[in-house]
């Protein structure tokens, strides 16, 4: 009978030892789980007290002119629009993939202004903190084409895609604001397709019977948001792509919709036309500086009530791309900064 109970007795001398080993782990567990979430919250907490400085600082930004060497001050999204159309182009070590960019999108802005005297342009390159010669490479091109079509913006260090997106709109002089990316994936002259459909919700909104519509009502004051689309190439681009690319691929678009909701199938496309008003509302609130600044907007839109639509574009893939597969996991990071900032109200949205 003794040696029958040898075991229990040894079980009972364990149990304590073995109990307190579960419970050191589990409070260990919850106390790396609360300091993850109270750093998550501050983060959250520090992004708006940013925003909320951003809001309220005077830029003391300037343009260089590197003709005259002046200084030309920044223009405010606040001031009237003094061109028709502004081209933000956010660039971040392009020295090699700007140039034809830019000469294609000049080429074109000449040809079309040439032929329509009330097109008046400019092209606004925000250099992101680059640390090879894509500010000298865009420079020249101010130097080639003046400073009142083609300007410089310098922020110094890098920030981040969105927020190189948010100060070029900020700065700009437009009635339509176009943001499309330094590698020319899609061909400039599909801003014509988007410009048609601006134009045509702006009609569509001044025949509204709502008592905000008018008549007189200039384009730059109506709020509109037209986004370039690829979704219709989706099927071409599972084909070629890597299985594990396409998981993941479809993995981060299932959690865009669960955060923006449904009505925008391609939210990264880096070629979005915005009415001077409707950039106005969303670039000073928008928050996010990097990758998913661009489901940022489409959930604004969606709370501003700013009439949004999209446009399929022409898009071909430029060797050089900037987005690795490590991005998904900023990306995912940052859309769980949307859905709990704003979802708890700890990013106010102004309007």
């Amino acid at each position: 009978m003794a040696a029958a109970a040898w075991p229990l007795s040894s079980l009972a001398d364990l149990l304590p030892a073995s109990l307190s080993l579960t419970l050191f782990l589990a409070s260990l567990v919850v106390v790396l789980v609360l300091g993850a979430a109270a750093v998550f919250f501050e983060h959250i907490r520090t992004i708006g007290c940013t925003h909320s400085l951003e809001r309220t600082a005077v830029s003391a930004a300037f343009f260089e002119d590197p003709n005259s060497l002046n200084k030309v001050p920044c223009p405010s999204i606040y001031d009237p629009a003094e061109k028709y159309i502004s081209l933000i182009i956010p660039s971040y070590n392009e020295e090699h993939r700007l140039p034809e960019a830019l000469t294609e999108t000049l080429n074109y802005l000449k040809q079309r202004s040439s032929a329509e005297k009330s097109f008046t342009y400019e092209v606004l390159i925000v250099d992101d903190g680059s640390t090879d010669q894509t500010s000298k490479v865009a420079f020249e091109f101010v130097r080639r084409h003046k400073i009142d079509n083609v300007r410089v913006l310098l922020l110094g260090r890098n920030h981040g895609k969105g927020e190189a997106v948010r100060k070029g709109m900020l700065h700009s002089r437009g009635e339509l604001l176009l943001m499309l990316d330094a590698d020319g994936a899609t061909k400039v002259t599909d801003l014509e397709k988007l410009e048609a459909q601006v134009h045509a919700l702006a009609k569509k909104d001044k025949s509204s019977p709502a008592p905000s519509a008018s008549s007189s009502q200039r384009l730059s004051d109506v709020e509109i948001a037209v986004f370039g689309s690829r979704a219709h190439l989706e099927k071409q681009a599972l084909a070629t792509r890597k299985w594990y690319r396409n998981f993941l691929m479809k993995g981060f678009h299932l959690v865009v919709l669960l955060t923006a909701g449904p009505g925008i199938k391609d939210t990264q496309c880096g070629f979005k036309m915005f009415t001077r008003a409707a950039a106005r509302k969303l670039f000073t609130n928008i928050r996010l500086k990097r990758w998913c600044f661009d489901v940022e907007l489409v959930y604004l839109c969606k709370h501003l009530r700013i009439p949004m639509d999209e446009v399929c574009v022409n898009w071909t893939e430029i060797p050089g791309s900037k987005v690795r597969m490590t991005s998904i996991l900023h990306m995912v990071f940052e859309l769980l900064l949307i859905k709990v900032g704003y979802g708890l109200g700890i990013w106010k949205i102004y309007s």
